[in-house]
């Protein structure tokens, strides 16, 4: 079994490889990172085809090496996904956090939807069913905490941002790479803390085992 593992953010794949190692160990994970994705979409500021071609090529390059499964880990690039989804009806390709919005609609009906990248807020709520109350959370700076090498920072900001939220049912953690902060965020919130990387596994594991 090989599950193909697509990042847009250098700080992706050690969460999503921790995730696989506790909770579905035997595939062997295939990592294909371009973080030049991110950057291009913080600059153009929306979606573009050029954008969604790159998204294609990366999705059929997994299948082409005997990819029996593939998860993006970069929450930002939803529409994109939906194409390579399109594009690829033969094996399961995931959302990052499509899992995640399956397991935090069951959880209740107000989510706290956090994120350190902020076009992530833009395009991710459009994913949710209706129904549902979404209370956006940029965490300001935790992403350039990653960026200098401050994990300790990037947890703090991530746990002060939380202890901000109002009511809410549980705390969904829109990126793979805010999932190392969720037990600060579920220490400072007092609220269950659902994270990308542990629902995708779950999904997958549920789809492909």
């Amino acid at each position: 079994m090989r599950i193909a593992l697509i990042h847009a953010l250098r700080h992706s794949p050690p969460p999503i490889e921790e995730a696989f190692r506790r909770l579905w160990p035997e595939p062997t994970l295939m990592n294909l990172l371009d973080d030049s994705l991110s950057a291009d979409l913080a600059r153009d500021g929306a979606l573009t085809p050029a954008m969604t071609e790159r998204f294609l090529r990366l999705g059929r390059y997994a299948r082409d090496t005997g990819a029996d499964g593939i998860l993006f880990t970069c929450s930002a690039f939803g529409p994109c996904i939906d194409a390579v989804k399109e594009d690829l009806p033969d094996i399961p390709v995931l959302k990052p956090n499509e899992a995640m919005i399956e397991e935090a609609c069951a959880a209740g009906s107000r989510i706290a939807l956090m994120a350190s990248f902020a076009p992530t807020l833009a395009s991710m709520p459009a994913e949710f069913p209706p129904g549902v109350t979404l209370v956006p959370r940029l965490v300001e700076g935790a992403l350039a905490a990653l960026d200098r090498g401050d994990g300790p920072a990037h947890d703090r900001l991530a746990a002060e941002e939380a202890a901000k939220l109002g009511d809410c049912d549980v705390v969904a953690l829109a990126q793979f790479s805010l999932a190392r902060a969720a037990y600060a965020v579920a220490a400072a919130c007092g609220r269950p803390v659902l994270t990308t990387p542990d629902s995708a596994v779950r999904k997958l594991r549920a789809l492909l085992a």
